[in-house]
């Protein structure tokens, strides 16, 4: 099927060698002065609520990769949540996609968008939703092992669903869902089985967190998703995916062989997706720390990205180096789950925050939104908005 779609002279065709974010690329990470986000104090941010965790999250967009307005000054997000966990790790067990509503006052949950027992999976991992013919929401999701499994698997399967879009006096809610399909079959040619790891923190493989981009330069319908790729010799072979479709109305899409690499580099490269900005792309992912190869270099962890004149490559390391930005040096690991959207505004939430040797021991779980910040893009140069 893959080799059909390469020989096609369409332009969903890219190189057969994908482009490769390397050592070499990590190494010229300078070892101070890089582009770092703010430090959080307690008074930047505020849980969405007491008893419920929440994580990674990206808007309810347009195709274009807006924030669709429900009404002045207010959108709609979705993001993974659960109830609130001594150890903040068991929460990945529990993951539920929430909607939530955005206004000028704050965040507010409205509960999980999808009811219970619709989800083929035991658990919901991250996505992208786009509204289309006004109230019309297409949801692309993470299915997590599988439905009724006596113990959580790793498997991970990418769906599409939809559902209608209606004000409650409440808010905002999701009915009326359907169409459920699994969108993207996973090719064994290039993407290695996401049972595959030991499901170890920083092992676990790879096919997720499908994000939506429509090619405004032929109009083509597009999801990127992590991976892992197969046939490596490297247990370190993190991939960034890609599926096409000409009409996603009729849930056909068409898995493409990876477009970015990081193979004996990094086992995850998370949560990729693409804006198209002056005239050129920007693929970005995040990745941590503790998912670099112990036996190379090892980068912060952070928002990195690559950037090409077409979909189809070749890509170019943003900066020289991939690394856009990272967290700030005294709370290296204070926010996770950057996502940039169309007008470069970037969300993400508050990990492990709090400045080395100002906070208690263990760990601190902010589990809500951080502020957003904004990028500042040309070229290959990316840098943070002040």
């Amino acid at each position: 099927m893959t080799r059909d779609i390469l020989s096609d002279a369409g332009a969903d065709a890219h190189a057969t060698s994908p482009s490769r974010w390397t050592a070499a690329h990590v190494r010229a990470i300078p070892a101070e002065g890089v582009e770092a986000a703010p430090l959080l104090d307690a008074q930047d941010f505020q849980r969405i609520a007491d008893d419920l965790d929440i994580w990674d999250a990206w808007p309810i967009q347009d195709r274009g990769g807006l924030p669709v307005p429900v009404a002045e000054g207010e959108t709609l997000w979705m993001a993974l949540a659960a109830p609130r966990f001594d150890d903040p790790d068991q929460r990945h067990g529990h993951a539920r996609i929430h909607l939530i509503h955005r206004s000028p006052t704050g965040w507010r949950d409205l509960g999980p968008a999808m009811p219970d027992g619709f989800s083929p999976g035991s658990r919901e991992w991250s996505g992208s939703a786009v509204l289309s013919d006004g109230d019309r929401v297409t949801l692309y999701f993470t299915a997590a092992g599988r439905r009724g499994e006596a113990s959580l698997s790793f498997e991970q399967r990418l769906f599409s669903a939809r559902a209608t879009l209606v004000p409650t006096t409440g808010g905002w809610a999701l009915v009326d869902w359907r169409d459920l399909h699994e969108a993207v079959l996973r090719d064994p040619d290039h993407y290695m089985d996401s049972n595959s790891g030991s499901g170890a923190v920083g092992t676990i493989k790879a096919f997720r967190d499908p994000a939506y981009f429509r090619d405004p330069a032929n109009g083509r319908h597009y999801l990127f998703f992590a991976a892992s790729l197969a046939g490596s010799p490297s247990a370190f072979n993190g991939a960034i995916g890609l599926a096409v479709s000409d009409d996603p109305d009729r849930d056909e899409w068409r898995i493409l062989p990876p477009l970015i690499t990081a193979e004996a580099l990094n086992n995850e490269l998370e949560r990729p997706h693409v804006v198209f900005h002056r005239g050129r792309y920007y693929l970005f992912w995040v990745t941590q720390s503790h998912v670099f190869d112990p036996a190379g270099p090892a980068g912060p962890t952070g928002l990195y990205g690559m950037t090409a004149e077409r979909l189809e490559g070749p890509w170019d390391a943003l900066n020289g180096t991939g690394l856009v930005f990272s967290n700030p040096a005294r709370a290296p690991r204070q926010a996770y789950a950057w996502f940039v959207m169309a007008d470069l505004e970037v969300t993400s939430f508050v990990d492990d925050w709090g400045a080395e040797g100002t906070r208690p021991a263990g760990r601190r779980f902010g589990a809500t939104f951080a502020p957003m910040v904004r990028l500042r893009l040309d070229g290959s140069r990316a840098t943070l908005e002040r």
